[in-house]
C-alpha cells in the first residue's frame, strides 16, 4: 500500500494545481494576464502521481501545458504566478511566461512551447547522468500530438539504445489541439510503440494518481538499477480548451461534445483520490475540506504576490542573454 503521506502529499498538490489553475483562468478573463493559456485542470493525476514518485533530485521537463507539472514537483506557486503575470520576481524574472517555468534547485529543467522540444533535453539530462556517474532519473511530460514528432522518436531510440535513465509519459488528454490521437496514431495506444524501442510500454489510467505513482515508481526502479527507459502512457483528459480563448476564434470548436466532457468529468481526478482515501478511513471529508481551504488560500497569496511584484525593466531586456546584440552589434 502507498503510505498515507504520500497519498496526502499527492491530494495536496492536485488541489493546488486544480485552483492554481482556476485563478489563473479568472485572471485571463478579467484582463490582468494577457494573451492566452493552458489549463492542466482535468490532468493533475498524471504529473502528481509521477513527479511524486521521484526524488528532489531527478529532473523533470514539461511542455506547453504545464503549470501543473513544477507544481506537481514542488515548486513554488509565488514565483509561478509572478512569471504567467510577466512580473520580475517570478522564475524567469517576468520574461519566461506561461510556458516558461524552471527551477533546477529541485529539479526543474523547464518547458517549451515548442512541441515535443523537451524530450531531447530530458534525455539528454539522463545521458548526464549516467555519463558522470549519478544516480538521478530524468522524466519528460509530452502529449499524444508530441508522439508524432521526430524529436520523440529520436530520443526514444537513443535513450533505449544507450540504456539511459530516463521515463517518457505521454499525456495522452486525447487531442491535439482539436485532432483526435485515433485520427494520427496507427497504433491502439501510444504505449505499443515503446516495443519498437525495445523498452517497457505501460498503459495507466491518468486519472488514478495511485496508479500514475504505481507506474512510476517501478520506472524509477528500473532506470536507477541501469535498465534503461520506459514509456508510460496516461490516459487522460483536459476540461478545458487546448487554450483560453480557442472556441471564441476556432469555426471548428465542436471537436468535442458536452457530453464527452461530462463524461469525463465524471471521473475527477481529485474525486478519485479523495474518495479512495475516504473508504480506506485515511481521511475524512472534512479533512479534505480543510486541505482545499487551505490551498484556496495559499493561491490567493500567489496571486497577491504576482500582483505585487514589479514588472521587469526595459533596460533588463538583453540580461540572462548569452550576448547582448545591442552592445555587441
Amino acid at each position: 500500500m502507498i503510505p498515507k503521506e504520500k497519498q496526502v502529499l499527492m491530494l495536496e498538490r492536485m488541489t493546488r494545481i486544480r485552483q492554481f489553475e482556476k485563478a489563473l483562468i479568472e485572471s485571463q478573463k478579467s484582463g490582468e494576464i494577457v494573451g492566452s493559456l493552458h489549463t492542466y485542470i482535468g490532468q493533475e493525476a498524471v504529473a502528481t502521481g509521477a513527479c511524486v514518485a521521484l526524488n528532489d533530485d531527478d529532473y523533470i521537463a514539461g511542455n506547453h501545458r504545464s503549470h501543473g507539472h513544477p507544481i506537481a514537483k514542488g515548486g513554488d506557486i509565488n514565483k509561478a504566478m509572478a512569471e504567467i503575470f510577466g512580473r520580475k520576481d517570478g522564475y524567469c524574472k517576468g520574461k519566461g511566461g506561461s510556458m516558461h517555468l524552471a527551477d533546477f534547485s529541485i529539479g526543474i529543467l523547464g518547458e517549451s512551447g515548442i512541441v515535443a522540444s523537451s524530450v531531447p533535453v530530458a534525455t539528454g539530462a539522463a545521458l548526464a547522468s549516467k555519463l558522470k556517474g549519478k544516480n538521478f532519473v530524468s522524466l519528460v511530460f509530452f502529449g499524444d500530438g508530441a508522439s508524432n514528432q521526430g524529436a520523440c522518436h529520436e530520443s526514444m531510440n537513443l535513450a533505449a539504445l544507450w540504456n539511459l535513465p530516463v521515463i517518457f509519459v505521454c499525456e495522452n488528454n486525447q487531442f491535439a489541439v482539436t485532432t483526435s490521437y485515433r485520427d494520427s496514431v496507427s497504433v491502439d495506444h501510444i504505449s505499443d510503440r515503446a516495443s519498437a524501442y525495445g523498452m517497457p510500454g505501460v498503459l495507466v489510467d491518468g486519472q488514478d494518481a495511485l496508479a500514475m505513482y504505481e507506474a512510476t515508481s517501478e520506472a524509477v526502479k528500473r532506470a536507477r538499477k541501469g535498465e534503461g527507459p520506459t514509456l508510460i502512457e496516461g490516459l487522460t483528459y483536459r476540461y478545458e480548451d487546448h487554450s483560453l480563448g480557442l472556441a471564441s476564434v476556432r469555426r471548428d470548436s465542436s471537436y468535442r461534445t458536452d457530453e464527452e466532457i461530462e463524461e469525463w468529468i465524471k471521473r475527477d481526478p481529485i474525486e478519485i483520490l479523495k474518495d479512495n482515501m475516504i473508504s480506506q478511513k485515511l481521511i475524512t471529508q472534512k479533512d479534505f475540506d480543510d486541505l482545499e481551504k487551505k490551498e484556496i488560500i495559499s493561491v490567493e497569496k500567489a496571486l497577491n504576490f504576482a500582483r505585487n511584484s514589479p514588472f521587469p525593466e526595459p533596460e533588463d531586456l538583453f540580461d540572462d542573454l548569452f550576448t547582448d546584440p545591442i552592445k555587441f552589434a
